[in-house]
């Protein structure tokens, strides 16, 4: 399934975390939300979230 970033939310409580990348996941990112029309930020939370919600599916799948 290709990857979409979420659509910007109303603001909900949140933290901050500083991130080391490889300038070549910077860049890719970048890409990724200039062909999206949006942030940096959204797109590496999107994948974040969309990772998790994976990882949740799996556990909860009967093997």
């Amino acid at each position: 399934m290709p990857f979409n970033p979420k659509k910007t939310r109303n603001k909900v409580e949140a933290g901050y975390k500083s991130l080391y990348l490889h300038q070549n996941l910077i860049d890719a990112i970048e890409k990724i939300a200039q062909e999206n029309n949006t942030s940096f930020n959204n797109v590496v939370v999107s994948m974040i979230e969309q990772c998790l919600e994976d990882i949740q599916k799996e556990e909860e799948t009967p093997q």
